[in-house]
């Protein structure tokens, strides 16, 4: 099963939550984002409607349509789970969600374009922005003090912008010198 467009990565199953069915969940980001989900898409199981969450420290435990037993549970320990974009709750401004930085332009410091984000991992500590350029892919760290989400008209981002203070070559850019 492909993961459907339009989706966000929200995290990975750790294993089951009681004898009934939950499952709880390693959230990447806020686990709030996933308390209000009318629907989950589960790698390999596809989209399943949620009957219930209830907030754990430090996640979620989700409680689905078709997984009733521990061992229903303990059969989705570590699949990916995914959210709809659209179903996904509103943010205050100027917070945002990953999945609004992919497609967006990478400028440099002095408003060069080179290149854009395709996609947001993490990176364990750090989540890294996969930016495809001229020179081929590469990995940028998204909470570097260098690195700036800029907002459009709308309070949503329009653009990521490296400042002055960004290492050179930090892209691959000037791979070629070397």
């Amino acid at each position: 099963m492909t993961v459907p467009e339009d989706t966000t990565r929200l995290g990975y199953f750790l294993g089951p939550h009681g004898v009934q069915g939950g499952v709880k969940v390693y959230v990447l980001g806020n686990a709030e984002q996933m308390l209000d989900l009318p629907r989950v898409w589960v790698e390999g199981r596809g989209w399943l409607r949620v009957r219930r969450a209830e907030a754990l420290a430090p996640g979620v435990a989700l409680h689905l349509a078709g997984v009733t037993s521990r061992e229903g549970a303990e059969a989705l320990r570590g699949a990916n789970v995914y959210a709809a974009d659209a179903d996904l709750p509103p943010l205050e401004e100027g917070s945002y969600y990953y999945h609004e930085l992919r497609g967006l332009p990478v400028q440099g410091a002095d408003g060069t374009r080179l290149g854009e984000v395709t996609d947001v991992v993490d990176g364990g500590h750090q989540d890294l922005l996969v930016v495809a350029h001229p020179g081929g892919e590469g990995f940028l760290p998204l909470q570097a003090p260098y690195v700036v989400v800029r907002t459009g008209n709308t309070g949503r981002p329009s653009a990521i912008a490296l400042t002055g203070d960004a290492p050179a070559g930090l892209l691959g850019e000037d791979a070629e010198e070397a």
